[in-house]
């Protein structure tokens, strides 16, 4: 087996990946995650999802490297990273009552071969309607603010689900492992 790269400085992304039980190396890429004119979410995210696994290449060669990015949706409107209370208690008010779409890039290329499998895997949160102080007191206790919609659907961000739904709860946190797996398998590898 190719030994295992992922093109990622994310810790939530390390850990997912941990749970394939895989030895696996992690590097982070410098590529700009610039939104191009008229690119749909899907398009940006399976774009820089590549670009992440191929900026590696030229260094990594003999690898498997996995590159993924993640975009939240509100209606039309293209959500990031809040980074701060202010922008995570806007984001989860206009959330209030309605639904986030998440849609996760995932690539990975054999770096021997120049072989790559890029997808894309949606997953939807519907929210709870939230009010101010449930909004604040949540934001006081995670801090989510480096987390795509301004919660961790692996923490105390649950409380503020309705439902979800999608193939993958995994491509929720970053990194859809279901559809990672069946890559690896396309590569060769065995799991478990």
């Amino acid at each position: 087996m190719l030994p295992l790269l992922l093109a990622s400085s994310s810790t939530y992304r390390r850990e997912l990946l941990s749970r394939l039980r895989l030895p696996f190396v992690c590097s982070s890429p410098d590529i700009d995650e610039s939104h191009r004119p008229g690119e749909s979410a899907i398009e940006l995210v399976k774009r820089l999802a590549e670009q992440k696994a191929r900026a590696l290449a030229t260094s990594h060669p003999d690898h498997l490297i996995i590159g993924s990015d993640q975009v939240a949706a509100l209606g039309e409107r293209i959500i990031g990273k809040p980074h701060t209370f202010d922008k995570a208690r806007e984001q989860l008010m206009a959330a209030s009552g309605a639904s986030v779409s998440f849609l996760t890039g995932l690539a990975l290329l054999n770096s021997r071969t120049g072989r790559i499998q890029v997808d894309c895997v949606p997953f939807t949160v519907h929210m709870r309607h939230l009010d101010a102080t449930r909004i604040e007191r949540y934001l006081h206790a995670e801090q989510p603010y480096d987390c795509a919609g301004s919660f961790k659907a692996e923490g105390l961000g649950v409380s503020l689900f309705q439902a979800t739904e999608g193939p993958d709860a995994t491509s929720l946190i970053g990194l859809p492992l279901i559809r990672l797996i069946d890559m690896l398998l396309a590569e060769g590898v065995q799991i478990p």
